[in-house]
């Protein structure tokens, strides 16, 4: 029996074997993309060292809240940076933006103040300020935390100064002594000449800032000394320890622009340079003066009518070898804007106003603007009825005429006068015999011996007062034996006092006169006592007529 042949069909398709390590393929390559859309995005920042900052434990947080941890830190090629790599969680690509900002948060402790001070226990972490732009994920972080946030409310603006002085980052910005924002950084400009300020200006008072806003510097102390006198200001302790820029606008019934995004503001160096720079119209003059100027320097305020009108711009010294003199020219700036003629026609220049007082008897003349100091100023007057003298030099300056000060005149010609009287004067001679009589005088009344003469003088007397005290009693001898010793100790003294004065000396009359007075004295009490003894009865009844 013949065995029947097996039947070998070939079947088409793929075959089942293959389903199981294709689906396998499938849920990895799931799982592969699930992982990676549920990792986020990874991004570089480039900082110049890497301070604070560990793999696996430095933080990158966003209003305080985690959302990233640094994976990985190298050098970049160039060695010169450390590229920090940040892995950042789902859901924060639209963070990464050309204008993000990235920065480490530190403890920092400064005159400013203290920050950052709650990384002391949890540790530096990296701090995100989204922006806006195109996407990006390589970025270049920021050395120091910016003073100014997103979260800030307000305007940026740019100031530009020739000198930056005081002013740094966070300086301090007022308006009306208030706290109104801070300065952010600062850039030389394209010219090497110019200083370009960033600043911004917290809301409410960014409101305040209008095309017309004016900005000072309000840095350290203020110490000037003019003719005015001296000054000192300050506007707080913080600026004049940090520096500080103030502002303010004034009202004005001209239109002003509101939109200072395009602006450039010019930061003045003190107040008073602002209300020098308010008028833009300036006319040089020349002046001339053959007195001397000692004591007016440049800067020197120009007045009218106690107004400052102008400024000194220059002093120089000419010599005219012709007429073999000196004349003085001194060149100001007068702003004419500041002297308005009132009814005058608006379209009239304002030197034309001031050209028309000259005509009138406007003069200048040097004044003393402080006596302390001897600083000097110059003052426009109107002198009418004295003649406009003009010097008429080669100059391509209007002159303006000049008369002399009547106050340095007058005070010139009476300090002449003193000293030529003072000068006649022997004061060395003067002197001398002051001193001879002072000399003479500490001698007497510093002499032993006339504490002695005036001693016995006052026995003396105390012994002539006796006498006459008893005169009456019966005992009249012993009181005219006390009034010879009385006598003679007077004797005594005044041949004591004759010894101790100099002849040369001038109290010698004064004392002639008082010794001859206690002579005169002397010989009446010599009188009496002689008189006494003859007649002592003469106390009861008197002196006796002569003849009897």
């Amino acid at each position: 029996m013949e065995a029947s042949r097996p039947h070998v069909s070939i079947r088409s398709g793929p075959s089942l074997v293959w389903l199981i390590p294709l689906l396998t393929a499938l849920v990895g390559g799931w799982l592969v993309v699930k992982t990676l859309r549920e990792q986020g995005p990874e991004v570089t920042i480039s900082f110049k060292t890497a301070e604070g900052m560990e793999v696996g434990k430095t933080r990158a947080k966003y209003k305080n809240l985690d959302i990233g941890i640094v994976e990985r830190i190298r050098f970049s090629e160039d060695i010169s940076n450390v590229i920090v790599t940040v892995k950042f969680n789902q859901g924060t690509e639209e963070f990464f933006r050309r204008n993000t900002r990235f920065w480490v948060v530190r403890p920092q402790l400064s005159l400013r103040g203290a920050s950052g001070l709650s990384t002391l226990i949890s540790g530096s972490y990296i701090e995100i300020e989204p922006g806006k732009g195109a996407p990006q994920l390589h970025f270049t972080g920021l050395e120091e935390q910016p003073v100014v946030t997103s979260a800030d409310e307000g305007i940026k603006i740019v100031l530009i100064t020739d000198k930056l002085r005081s002013v740094d980052t966070g300086s301090p910005i007022y308006y009306q002594g208030i706290p109104a924002g801070e300065v952010l950084g600062h850039e030389l400009g394209n010219d090497s000449r110019t200083v370009y300020i960033h600043a911004f200006i917290k809301s409410p008072y960014d409101q305040m800032v209008r095309g017309n806003t004016r900005f000072w510097n309000v840095s350290g102390l203020d110490v000037s000394m003019n003719a005015d006198g001296l000054r000192i200001h300050t506007e707080s302790i913080e600026s004049l320890m940090f520096g500080g820029i103030a502002f303010e606008t004034p009202a004005t019934l001209e239109p002003v622009s509101d939109d200072v995004e395009d602006i450039v503001f010019t930061l003045y160096d003190n107040h008073d340079s602002v209300a020098a720079n308010a008028y833009t119209k300036k006319i040089e003059y020349v002046m001339f003066f053959d007195n001397s100027v000692r004591g007016l320097s440049i800067g020197a305020p120009v007045e009218f009518k106690g107004i400052r009108v102008g400024s000194v711009l220059d002093v120089r010294l000419e010599f005219d070898a012709k007429a073999t003199s000196f004349i003085i020219p001194v060149l100001v700036e007068i702003e004419p804007e500041r002297i308005l003629e009132r009814g005058s026609d608006p379209l009239v220049a304002p030197e034309g106003t001031l050209a028309h007082l000259v005509e009138r008897g406007m003069r200048a003349r040097l004044q003393t603007g402080n006596l302390l100091t001897g600083q000097l100023y110059v003052e426009l007057t109107m002198q009418p009825d004295r003649p406009a003298v003009l010097v008429g030099s080669e100059t391509r300056y209007p002159e303006l005429p000049t008369i002399n000060s009547a106050n340095l005149e007058s005070i010139t010609q009476a300090a002449e006068r003193f000293m030529s009287k003072l000068d006649k004067v022997r004061v060395d001679e003067i002197g001398k015999e002051m001193l001879d009589t002072l000399r003479g005088t500490s001698k007497i009344a510093n002499s032993p011996a006339l504490d002695a003469a005036i001693e016995d003088l006052s026995h003396s007397l105390q012994s002539l007062r006796s006498i006459l005290a008893h005169v009456d009693e019966s005992n009249l001898k012993q009181a005219i034996d006390a009034a010879h010793v009385a006598l003679d100790r007077l004797d005594t003294t005044l041949e004591l006092t004759n010894r101790m004065l100099d002849p040369n000396s001038p109290l010698h009359y004064n004392l002639i006169q008082a010794t001859g007075e206690l002579e005169e004295t002397m010989r009446s009490i010599r009188s009496l006592v002689d008189t006494l003894e003859r007649h002592p009865q003469a106390i009861i009844f008197g002196k006796e007529p002569e003849g009897e």
